[in-house]
């Protein structure tokens, strides 16, 4: 705490001892056998007479002291006001640190339980698109491809092994997530030139495990601003670079292109909050997802 009173306080305090011992100084000489009156000096005009103290003197002394003596008080009460306000400050200053703390733990809840929320809608999204494909696709005319579907998708997760690629059955679909950054020059649909390395073992395997599912190639990023001015949305952002996927993947992969498909999502459906550098490169993804019908 910071108090700036005790200064003029024991400035106060010395004038009254400085005072007070003025007035000692004066009684006692007034009273002294030697000195026949005040002023502290020698006789008047060589008579050898002191002079005579002048009235009032000792009196005037005490009134000085008195007024000091109020001085000192009023400072004392001041000094305990500002203490007194100074506490109250504090105590207010914690109230609204505890408040604060109370609602940012309040606004992690509420952001956690969206992303969950969201998360839940998304899967009984692809639940349902997967059970409308397996009981509704009919076969096609004479000719074309029948498609039917698969129902053994969660046993065919195990038989995928794709190193550092995540692999994540959801529903009735499997979903490979392939992070953008690996793939692409950042904020862009230019692929890096060791994108094939990435994507050729992925292929590979697809066409041998999964050789005549339906493949979605989904486009996803994050919500961050755009640069250069070759996009103007997120949306077509990830369009590009779905379409720059599947063509790497029939083009050099040897993939039918019938087999594959491509979705723009834009930023919707982020897996982790946009509100951090990990989470925003979490969000920018391309997921290969096998859906259980087959060509």
């Amino acid at each position: 705490m910071f108090c700036f009173q005790p200064t003029l306080r024991q400035q106060a305090t010395s004038l009254l001892l400085s005072a007070a011992v003025v007035a000692v100084a004066a009684s006692g000489c007034s009273q002294n056998p030697y000195f026949a009156g005040s002023g502290f000096g020698g006789p008047a005009g060589g008579s050898g007479a002191w002079n005579v103290p002048q009235n009032g003197q000792v009196p005037q002394s005490e009134a000085r002291i008195s007024e000091l003596s109020r001085r000192v008080q009023l400072l004392d009460d001041n000094n305990r006001q500002l203490h007194t306000q100074l506490a109250q400050t504090e105590q207010q200053t914690q109230v609204y640190r505890d408040e604060s703390e109370l609602l940012r733990k309040q606004l992690a809840e509420v952001s956690n339980q969206m992303q969950s929320t969201k998360m839940a809608a998304r899967q009984a999204e692809d639940r349902v698109r997967g059970m409308q494909a397996s009981t509704q696709l009919q076969p096609r005319v004479r000719g074309e491809a029948a498609i039917t579907p698969n129902t053994n998708m969660s046993q065919m997760v195990s038989r995928l092994n794709l190193g550092g690629i995540p692999v994540i059955a959801d529903g009735n679909v499997i979903r490979i997530v392939i992070p953008s950054d690996q793939l692409f020059q950042p904020g862009t649909a230019q692929l890096h030139p060791q994108s094939a390395a990435t994507l050729d073992p992925i292929a590979a395997q697809l066409r041998s495990v999964f050789p005549k599912n339906r493949i979605g190639i989904e486009g996803y990023s994050d919500n961050g601003p755009l640069y250069g001015g070759a996009v103007s949305s997120t949306h077509q952002l990830t369009a590009t670079q779905a379409a720059a996927v599947l063509d790497l993947m029939t083009r050099r992969a040897g993939m039918p292109p019938g087999q594959l498909f491509t979705v723009a999502q834009g930023a919707n459906n982020p897996r982790q909050s946009n509100d951090t550098a990990a989470g925003r490169a979490a969000n920018r993804r391309i997921e290969l997802v096998i859906y259980p019908e087959n060509l």
